[in-house]
Protein backbone atom coordinates (compact mmCIF):
# COMPACT_ATOMS: atom_id res chain seq x y z
CA UNK A 1 0.00 0.00 0.00
CA UNK A 2 1.13 3.41 -0.64
CA UNK A 3 0.49 6.41 1.38
CA UNK A 4 -0.37 9.85 -0.32
CA UNK A 5 0.62 11.65 3.21
CA UNK A 6 3.77 9.87 3.73
CA UNK A 7 4.40 12.21 0.66
CA UNK A 8 4.13 15.48 0.67
CA UNK A 9 1.75 16.43 -2.08
CA UNK A 10 2.30 19.93 -2.72
CA UNK A 11 -0.32 20.47 -5.90
CA UNK A 12 1.14 23.63 -7.84
CA UNK A 13 -2.06 25.50 -9.44
CA UNK A 14 -0.91 27.48 -12.07
CA UNK A 15 -3.92 29.53 -12.94
CA UNK A 16 -4.79 30.71 -9.93
CA UNK A 17 -7.46 32.96 -11.53
CA UNK A 18 -8.96 30.20 -13.21
CA UNK A 19 -12.40 31.64 -12.74
CA UNK A 20 -12.49 34.99 -13.52
CA UNK A 21 -12.84 33.75 -17.29
CA UNK A 22 -14.70 30.83 -16.58
CA UNK A 23 -18.51 29.94 -17.95
CA UNK A 24 -20.95 30.71 -15.81
CA UNK A 25 -22.53 27.48 -14.19
CA UNK A 26 -24.32 25.78 -16.21
CA UNK A 27 -27.76 24.60 -14.59
CA UNK A 28 -30.22 24.13 -17.99
CA UNK A 29 -31.53 20.51 -18.12
CA UNK A 30 -29.53 17.93 -20.13
CA UNK A 31 -30.32 14.50 -21.10
CA UNK A 32 -28.23 11.72 -19.39
CA UNK A 33 -25.48 10.37 -21.76
CA UNK A 34 -25.74 13.68 -23.28
CA UNK A 35 -21.96 15.41 -24.05
CA UNK A 36 -21.09 18.41 -22.35
CA UNK A 37 -17.79 18.94 -23.34
CA UNK A 38 -15.07 16.45 -25.32
CA UNK A 39 -11.77 17.11 -26.75
CA UNK A 40 -9.16 14.97 -28.95
CA UNK A 41 -6.49 17.96 -27.94
CA UNK A 42 -6.13 18.13 -32.50
CA UNK A 43 -6.81 21.98 -31.96
CA UNK A 44 -4.47 23.66 -29.34
CA UNK A 45 -7.09 26.52 -28.95
CA UNK A 46 -9.74 24.19 -27.69
CA UNK A 47 -8.89 26.06 -24.01
CA UNK A 48 -6.02 23.81 -21.89
CA UNK A 49 -2.97 25.95 -19.97
CA UNK A 50 0.00 26.09 -22.40
CA UNK A 51 2.94 26.10 -20.06
CA UNK A 52 6.29 25.55 -20.19
CA UNK A 53 9.01 26.41 -17.24
CA UNK A 54 12.03 25.09 -15.75
CA UNK A 55 9.35 22.57 -13.09
CA UNK A 56 7.90 20.98 -16.75
CA UNK A 57 5.39 21.54 -19.40
CA UNK A 58 1.98 21.24 -19.80
CA UNK A 59 0.89 21.30 -23.32
CA UNK A 60 -0.40 20.08 -26.38
CA UNK A 61 1.72 17.86 -28.29
CA UNK A 62 1.29 15.27 -31.49
CA UNK A 63 -2.28 15.29 -31.21
CA UNK A 64 -2.41 14.72 -27.10
CA UNK A 65 -2.26 16.68 -23.99
CA UNK A 66 1.00 16.37 -22.29
CA UNK A 67 1.72 17.24 -18.99
CA UNK A 68 5.87 16.70 -17.90
CA UNK A 69 6.87 17.14 -14.01
CA UNK A 70 10.02 17.82 -13.92
CA UNK A 71 10.27 19.04 -9.69
CA UNK A 72 9.44 15.82 -6.89
CA UNK A 73 6.32 16.08 -4.60
CA UNK A 74 4.51 18.32 -7.03
CA UNK A 75 0.97 17.88 -9.16
CA UNK A 76 -0.01 19.91 -12.30
CA UNK A 77 -3.37 20.54 -12.95
CA UNK A 78 -5.16 21.88 -16.31
CA UNK A 79 -8.37 22.55 -16.60
CA UNK A 80 -10.49 23.77 -19.71
CA UNK A 81 -12.50 26.30 -18.10
CA UNK A 82 -15.94 25.25 -17.37
CA UNK A 83 -18.21 24.46 -14.52
CA UNK A 84 -20.54 21.47 -13.93
CA UNK A 85 -22.04 19.54 -11.10
CA UNK A 86 -22.58 16.46 -12.15
CA UNK A 87 -20.45 14.40 -14.66
CA UNK A 88 -18.77 11.74 -15.87
CA UNK A 89 -15.53 12.47 -17.06
CA UNK A 90 -13.72 9.83 -19.41
CA UNK A 91 -9.90 9.50 -20.73
CA UNK A 92 -6.81 7.51 -22.26
CA UNK A 93 -3.97 8.59 -20.23
CA UNK A 94 -0.02 6.64 -20.96
CA UNK A 95 3.06 6.71 -19.33
CA UNK A 96 5.85 8.67 -21.80
CA UNK A 97 9.06 8.56 -19.48
CA UNK A 98 9.70 8.29 -15.96
CA UNK A 99 9.30 6.76 -13.16
CA UNK A 100 6.38 4.23 -12.52
CA UNK A 101 5.75 5.62 -9.17
CA UNK A 102 3.70 8.78 -10.47
CA UNK A 103 0.46 10.01 -9.99
CA UNK A 104 -2.00 10.03 -13.23
CA UNK A 105 -5.96 10.80 -13.09
CA UNK A 106 -8.60 13.11 -13.52
CA UNK A 107 -10.21 16.18 -11.17
CA UNK A 108 -13.53 17.41 -10.94
CA UNK A 109 -15.75 20.30 -8.66
CA UNK A 110 -12.27 22.54 -8.98
CA UNK A 111 -13.26 25.55 -7.56
CA UNK A 112 -11.44 28.19 -5.64
CA UNK A 113 -8.15 25.64 -5.21
CA UNK A 114 -10.17 22.80 -4.04
CA UNK A 115 -11.43 19.83 -5.94
CA UNK A 116 -11.91 15.57 -6.08
CA UNK A 117 -9.52 13.71 -7.63
CA UNK A 118 -9.66 10.66 -9.06
CA UNK A 119 -5.61 8.73 -9.58
CA UNK A 120 -3.58 5.91 -10.38
CA UNK A 121 0.41 4.93 -10.58
CA UNK A 122 2.08 3.23 -13.26
CA UNK A 123 3.29 0.85 -10.85
CA UNK A 124 -0.78 -0.36 -10.06
CA UNK A 125 -1.87 1.71 -7.03
CA UNK A 126 -5.21 3.93 -7.28
CA UNK A 127 -6.86 6.55 -4.96
CA UNK A 128 -9.67 9.13 -4.64
CA UNK A 129 -9.97 11.66 -2.48
CA UNK A 130 -10.21 15.44 -1.90
CA UNK A 131 -7.57 18.48 -2.09
CA UNK A 132 -8.93 21.15 0.19
CA UNK A 133 -7.64 24.02 2.12
CA UNK A 134 -4.24 22.93 0.82
CA UNK A 135 -4.77 19.24 2.37
CA UNK A 136 -4.66 15.56 0.63
CA UNK A 137 -7.40 13.41 1.86
CA UNK A 138 -7.74 10.15 0.89
CA UNK A 139 -11.83 9.34 0.52
CA UNK A 140 -12.67 5.62 1.97
CA UNK A 141 -9.03 4.27 1.91
CA UNK A 142 -6.48 5.56 4.28
CA UNK A 143 -3.23 4.85 1.63
CA UNK A 144 -3.60 4.05 -2.15
CA UNK A 145 -4.74 0.56 -2.85
CA UNK A 146 -3.02 -1.56 -5.52
CA UNK A 147 -5.22 -3.23 -8.37
CA UNK A 148 -4.25 -5.60 -10.82
CA UNK A 149 -6.95 -3.55 -13.20
CA UNK A 150 -4.55 -0.94 -14.10
CA UNK A 151 -1.69 -1.45 -16.93
CA UNK A 152 1.43 -0.73 -15.44
CA UNK A 153 4.92 0.95 -16.69
CA UNK A 154 4.14 2.34 -20.39
CA UNK A 155 1.21 1.68 -20.88
CA UNK A 156 -2.38 3.35 -21.68
CA UNK A 157 -5.36 3.24 -19.01
CA UNK A 158 -9.12 3.96 -19.41
CA UNK A 159 -10.01 6.37 -16.90
CA UNK A 160 -13.62 7.71 -15.84
CA UNK A 161 -14.66 9.48 -12.80
CA UNK A 162 -18.57 9.76 -11.80
CA UNK A 163 -19.46 13.24 -10.00
CA UNK A 164 -22.96 12.87 -9.08
CA UNK A 165 -24.40 14.20 -6.13
CA UNK A 166 -22.64 13.31 -3.26
CA UNK A 167 -21.31 10.08 -4.72
CA UNK A 168 -17.98 9.67 -6.28
CA UNK A 169 -17.08 6.94 -8.61
CA UNK A 170 -13.48 5.95 -9.76
CA UNK A 171 -12.92 3.21 -12.48
CA UNK A 172 -9.95 2.01 -14.53
CA UNK A 173 -10.37 0.46 -17.55
CA UNK A 174 -14.23 -0.48 -17.44
CA UNK A 175 -13.98 -2.05 -13.57
CA UNK A 176 -15.33 0.09 -10.79
CA UNK A 177 -12.46 0.26 -8.49
CA UNK A 178 -13.92 2.97 -5.49
CA UNK A 179 -17.10 4.61 -4.64
CA UNK A 180 -17.74 7.06 -1.61
CA UNK A 181 -19.83 9.67 -0.63
CA UNK A 182 -18.94 13.28 -0.01
CA UNK A 183 -21.24 16.67 0.34
CA UNK A 184 -18.00 19.14 0.47
CA UNK A 185 -17.75 19.99 -3.19
CA UNK A 186 -21.05 20.40 -5.38
CA UNK A 187 -19.65 22.19 -8.53
CA UNK A 188 -16.72 23.52 -10.61
CA UNK A 189 -14.65 23.11 -13.36
CA UNK A 190 -12.83 19.43 -14.65
CA UNK A 191 -9.29 18.42 -15.67
CA UNK A 192 -6.34 16.54 -15.68
CA UNK A 193 -3.72 15.82 -13.09
CA UNK A 194 0.00 14.17 -13.32
CA UNK A 195 2.26 14.48 -10.74
CA UNK A 196 5.60 13.17 -8.79
CA UNK A 197 6.45 11.38 -5.61
CA UNK A 198 10.14 11.31 -4.84
CA UNK A 199 11.12 10.77 -8.20
CA UNK A 200 10.95 13.64 -10.90
CA UNK A 201 10.54 13.04 -15.25
CA UNK A 202 6.87 12.04 -14.72
CA UNK A 203 5.97 12.34 -18.99
CA UNK A 204 2.12 11.56 -19.15
CA UNK A 205 -0.04 11.75 -22.11
CA UNK A 206 -3.69 12.29 -22.29
CA UNK A 207 -6.10 12.01 -25.20
CA UNK A 208 -9.87 11.43 -26.13
CA UNK A 209 -11.55 13.27 -23.59
CA UNK A 210 -14.96 13.25 -22.71
CA UNK A 211 -17.43 14.62 -20.40
CA UNK A 212 -20.84 13.41 -20.11
CA UNK A 213 -24.37 14.10 -17.78
CA UNK A 214 -23.90 10.98 -15.74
Amino acid sequence: MRSLHSHHALFLLLAMSIFACAAPFFSAPVSSGAALFKDDFSSPTSGWDRTRFAEGIMDYDSGGYRILVNAPQVNFVSTPRRDFADVQIELDAGKLAGPDENRIGLICRYLASDYYFFIISSDGYYGLGIFTKGQVVLLGQEQMQFSDKINQGMAVNRLRADCKGDTLTFFVNGVQLAQVHDKNLTHGDFGLLAGTFDKPGVDIIFDNFIVLKP
